[in-house]
């Protein structure tokens, strides 16, 4: 069933200071209404791109959005700083109005948009909770039979009698979230909050999220920069870039257009020598979309085009990944998979798959040698040839992103049994 439905949502700021030059531009769009014409100033406005210099005096936060989110589903929204994901989700919750479009959604809606959202700073944490179970229409009878649960989720019993203004920002998250999670709200809007709090309570809110939709029923809408949170989490994904849409559909592709964003393709890369050009060299997904970095867990592709200016039957690819330090840390070799090729043209392209990349996030260096197995002969061989970048990811599924610094430098799949029959 259909809880949500966003049809043609766009959203236009006006730049600059508040009141300079819009009693006009009120009075245009006035006599514009009188007339039974379109607003004029929704002809204008630039994109939203952050970075570039303003040619308008409007700028659009949002464009044409139209999705569906389905009862029980988790949609993430993604997207890098700027790219509208506050809008949105302000406009989802009511706290603003669409400049055109409509939402329709079905149920109570509960939102948690920033540290302390709807909490009043001089009532006590208790005060708080009943506060905003009045605004989502609960009865106290309703809110009383919570209040145990939200106070033990929230780890603030100590203090749920101190005025909230007293709280960190640590402590009012917790509590916010715990009141947004537990007084029953169809839909459940998260923006990057969790991540004031510590490990142990974003833990606990993912956790306590994933009940909320697969045990309950009930739909969340979150927002993340955490990766490994978003893919652990969510079962569907938007992806936002300067105010429109880039992308909607299963997460792991959308988290590969997300980390490619901001970094863009070198396809400049050539190398040479009088036996051999690579004309290219990229990266690839699953899907076989080009990558400016691999991530960690998932299936990728590096891929060569080759022309050879001598004959060659067989070859034999080498390359070593090397870390920070040069210390070689993996080698990919089609000798060692036993899949020696025959070369019949000059120019062939060579891809090699790697199943699930098991390097820690980080900044690599490649090596590549290329031989001719039947002559035993090197053809090329280059060091730091590429660059190559390991974004982070949830490898192991668990929600808990391994990090290089505590761990070794690759990973493996592994699995652990304990027995007490001793």
């Amino acid at each position: 069933m259909t809880i949500l439905k966003a049809e043609n949502i766009s959203k236009q700021y006006r730049l600059g200071l508040v009141g300079t030059g819009t009693l006009s531009h009120d009075l245009n769009r006035w006599w514009a209404g009188i007339r039974g014409k379109e607003d004029p100033y929704l002809k204008v406005g630039s994109v939203n791109d952050r970075s570039t210099k303003a040619d308008s005096d409007y700028v659009w936060a949002l464009k044409d959005i139209n999705f569906e989110v389905q009862q029980g589903e988790v949609l993430g929204i993604i997207g890098k700083n700027g790219a509208g994901k506050s809008t949105l989700l302000k406009i989802l919750s009511r706290v603003t109005i669409p400049t055109t479009g409509e939402i329709k959604t079905k149920g109570r809606i509960a939102s948690l948009l920033e540290v302390g959202t709807g909490f009043h700073p001089e009532l006590t944490g208790r005060e708080n909770i009943y506060l905003n179970g009045a605004i989502l229409g609960m009865s106290k009878a309703e809110i009383k039979s919570k209040e145990a649960e939200i106070i033990d989720f929230s780890g603030c019993e100590r203090y749920v009698d101190t005025p909230v203004k007293r709280y960190s920002s640590g402590m009012r998250v917790r509590l916010a979230f715990a009141v947004a999670a537990f007084l029953e709200p169809d839909i459940l809007v998260i923006d990057e909050v969790l991540a004031v709090g510590d490990a142990e309570f974003q833990k606990k809110a993912i956790g306590k999220m994933q009940d909320i939709s697969k045990g309950e029923g009930r739909t969340v809408l979150f927002v993340s920069h955490n990766m490994a949170a978003v893919e652990n989490l969510c079962t569907r994904l938007i992806v936002l870039e300067n105010g429109y849409v880039s992308y909607m559909g299963e997460v792991d592709e959308g988290v590969n257009v997300y980390l490619n964003q901001s970094k863009s393709i070198n396809n400049d890369l050539t190398i040479k020598n009088s036996n051999l050009i690579i004309n290219e060299f990229y990266l690839t997904d699953k899907y076989g979309n080009k990558l400016h970095a691999l991530s960690l867990g998932k299936s990728s592709s590096l891929n060569f085009e080759f022309k050879f200016l001598t004959e060659v039957k067989s070859v034999v690819v080498k390359i070593e990944v090397k870390d920070v330090r040069d210390n070689v840390v993996l080698i990919l070799n089609n000798f060692h998979t036993n899949q020696v090729f025959d070369i019949k043209k000059p120019i062939v392209k060579l891809v090699c798959e790697i199943d699930r990349v098991q390097l820690f996030p980080g900044i690599y260096k490649l090596n590549l040698e290329v031989l001719d197995f039947n002559k035993r002969l090197n053809i090329l061989k280059e060091e730091n040839f590429y660059e190559l970048h390991v974004d982070s990811g949830d490898f192991y599924g668990s929600g808990i992103i391994p990090r290089a610094k505590h761990n070794g430098v690759f990973l493996t799949n592994h699995s652990w049994q304990i027995s007490n029959d001793f």
